[in-house]
């Protein structure tokens, strides 16, 4: 009886999501309710972690409560040091989650609801807590070791080395897509400038009072942020109508690029405990909230999905960005189904912090459905739009034109969608306390519409839509500012890897000079491509997202071939199954996208027929409006050869390690090899309490 009590309820639970899953995919020809594609996440969800998770930690790792922890064995007061569980999961899915789960669903909404939530919810289960949790588990076991130094001695020096340089370039990429995401959503907006700007001394508060004032009063110091936090939100808005501090706080998109880059510089040096764990700690709970009420919303108001489940968009023909359904949906949708970004963060700054080695299911494997979850919701909050608003916020101006009198007629031409006036869109502009809404590339302001569309229905009606629209640019905000800090602190760890093979002090993470010398130069290097897409004529998402994409699901080929040496090295090679799965898939879909993106002759798609392009309108004096000079047009011309060797050289590096693993593999399985592996022996925790 008890068993059958304990089966019933994940069989009613596997049928409402697979009735509710069935129901989005099959309705054709009508609107649906957003409720049916939530149900069925939620449900599959559960169920992922119930079932699959459980392989991972029983199966294979047998994650042991009484195993000293490296934050425990390592603790140094700055880096290593054992923390709170629920701390720890604030944090970590605060560094996990930053702009991929928001934008890509946007992006990827060009080509119905359909494609993108599928794969969302099969790739999350199967691929992207997989990757995080298998990972995390095993930097643990090798004292909190980067992915790189994994490789090099997982899997061999060559791997290990080429690793380390091309998960370095990766996330120079990574990071500066998302500073440049928050460039674009605070770009000429006091309110969200100042809101943002306050949640740093906030962290700073909520650090030392926990560290100094109210050592583990975790909820207390919880609820003064959140005051703080609204308090905040607040000022912002008192300083957008000021018109003495208005202007002062209304930043160009250069201004904030070197802003951004003086935060993840303080962010990479000061102490975790000071800035960069309370800071994402307090952010987590926002997005973890506002995701439930935005959740609840859904429930409550019911909105219909206005976009289609599938448009014609799939050919590739968008206007939001280039490429066709396949492989470009998988690619553009990374953070939110798999995200080789985590991978770092995995190996990087959590596995340092953890108290418990059973803590690791809720952290790694939990934290990445949370962060599906809120991609899901994203995805939910740009097709309750019409789709005129929608390709209005997120088309480049060079599609659209510069007012909204173009921007209605254009998207009209298209015969596609139910018309939308110029009227309508200014009018949206006005009740969002904006000057205009048009061509807001990077996923934040459309996003930001659709959630104060959402709430505004829910509570406040209309009057309150400029309010709710700055709210979820705040919570945008701190979800890709807490991706960017520990992103910056993650790359000063993989620097430090790197560059202590040849002078070996700057590999010591305890010398000050070292930390800060590093910290500079990754800071500068992510920078260089922030400033690029700042001043891109073409609004920098454009080219830079889909390399974002390309590299960060490289990064996740290089994490799960890792993943996949540890496992078959501890000798459960009949688990590996769990790797190799999202592992093929992910090899097909990056190496497609990647071809295409250097070599399509369309110059819309391919860096290198774009950069020809660009040339023939220099030498015929053709260049289009947008560009304004021919340095311009000549920066251009660089930053795509310049996109298409990074892009090549992630291709041959993953090429490389993909190879060495293979060859690793078929050693160990075949008995030519002795299964010889790097994690540290057992040490008996000393800790006590959970």
């Amino acid at each position: 009886m008890t068993r059958l009590t304990n089966v019933l309820p994940w069989v009613g639970v596997s049928a409402v999501g697979a009735g509710a899953l069935a129901y989005v995919a099959i309705n054709r020809g009508e609107t649906i309710s957003a409720a049916w594609l939530l149900t069925a996440a939620i449900c599959i969800y559960l169920i992922g972690y119930r079932f699959y998770s459980r392989i991972i930690s029983h199966d294979i790792f047998a994650l042991d409560p009484n195993r000293a922890t490296p934050a425990e064995r390592l603790e140094d007061g700055r880096d290593y040091v054992p923390t709170n569980k629920w701390v720890t999961f604030g944090h970590h899915f605060a560094a996990i989650a930053g702009p991929g789960p928001l934008v890509g669903p946007t992006l990827a909404a060009q080509f119905g609801f359909l494609p993108g939530a599928l794969w969302i919810v099969v790739g999350v289960v199967l691929g992207g807590a997989v990757q995080d949790f298998v990972i995390l588990c095993a930097s643990i076991r090798r004292d909190g070791k980067s992915l790189g130094q994994m490789a090099k001695e997982e899997i061999g020096t060559v791997a290990g080395a080429t690793a380390l340089v091309a998960v370095l370039g990766i996330m120079i990429i990574l990071i500066s897509v998302l500073a440049l995401v928050v460039v674009n959503a605070l770009r000429d907006s006091p309110w969200g400038t100042v809101t943002i700007m306050l949640t740093i001394p906030i962290a700073i508060f909520m650090g030392l009072y926990m560290r100094y004032l109210r050592p583990g009063a975790v909820l207390e110091t919880t609820a003064i942020g959140l005051v703080m936090l609204a308090l905040s939100l607040y000022a912002g808005k008192w300083v957008s109508e000021s018109a003495t501090w208005a202007p002062v706080f209304t930043l160009s998109g250069t201004t904030l690029a070197w802003c951004i880059m003086v935060y993840g510089f303080a962010a990479s040096v000061l102490p975790v405990w000071l800035l960069l764990a309370p800071r994402d700690y307090l952010s987590a709970f926002v997005k973890i909230g506002v995701v439930l009420a935005l959740a609840i919303g859904i429930i409550v108001v019911l909105p219909p999905l206005e976009m289609p489940a599938i448009t014609k968009f799939i050919d590739g023909t968008g206007p939001v960005f280039a490429g066709k359904l396949f492989p470009f949906c998988f690619v553009t949708i990374a953070c939110g189904a798999i995200s080789g970004f985590h991978a770092l963060i995995s190996s990087g700054t959590t596995p340092k912090i953890i108290r418990r080695e059973p803590d690791a299911r809720l952290i790694g494997y939990g934290s990445m459905l949370t962060e599906s979850l809120v991609a899901i919701m994203a995805l939910v909050a740009a097709c309750v739009l019409t789709p005129g608003v929608y390709f209005a916020i997120k088309s480049p101006l060079s599609v659209i034109g510069a007012t909204a009198v173009s921007a209605a007629d254009t998207i009209n031409s298209w015969a596609l969608f139910k018309p939308i006036t110029a009227a309508e869109l200014e009018l949206l502009a006005q009740q969002v306390g904006e000057n205009s809404l048009l061509s807001r590339t990077g996923g934040a302001p459309s996003l930001a519409v659709g959630m104060a569309h959402l709430f505004s229905q829910a509570l406040g009606g209309e009057s309150a839509m400029a309010l709710w629209y700055h709210f979820a640019i705040m919570f945008e905000a701190l979800f890709i500012l807490t991706t960017l800090d520990a992103g910056t602190r993650v790359g000063r760890f993989m620097l430090q890897d790197l560059l202590g093979n040849v002078y070996k002090p700057l590999g010591r993470v305890s010398w000050y000079p070292a930390v800060l010398f590093t910290s500079a130069i990754f800071v500068a290097m992510w920078g260089y491509f922030l400033y690029q897409g700042v001043t891109d004529p073409l609004g920098g998402i454009n080219s830079l997202w889909p390399l974002f994409g390309i590299s960060n699901q490289l990064l996740a080929t290089v994490a799960l071939c890792v993943g996949t040496t540890i496992i078959i090295k501890m000798g459960k090679a009949r688990y590996a199954f769990v790797t190799i799965i999202p592992l093929v898939w992910l090899v097909i879909v990056t190496a497609s996208a990647g071809m295409l993106k250097i070599f399509s002759s369309d110059p819309k798609l391919g860096f290198l027929s774009h950069a020809a392009m660009l040339k023939e309108q220099i030498a015929t004096n053709t260049l289009p409006a947008n560009i304004k000079t021919v340095e311009a047009a000549q920066r251009m011309i660089f930053n795509d050869q310049l996109d298409a060797g990074v892009a090549a050289f992630f291709l041959i590096a993953v090429v490389v390690i993909l190879g060495a693993s293979i060859r690793e593999w078929l050693a160990v399985v075949n008995g030519r090899k002795a299964a010889v592996s790097s994690e540290v022996p057992f040490v008996q925790t000393q800790l006590t309490g959970a």
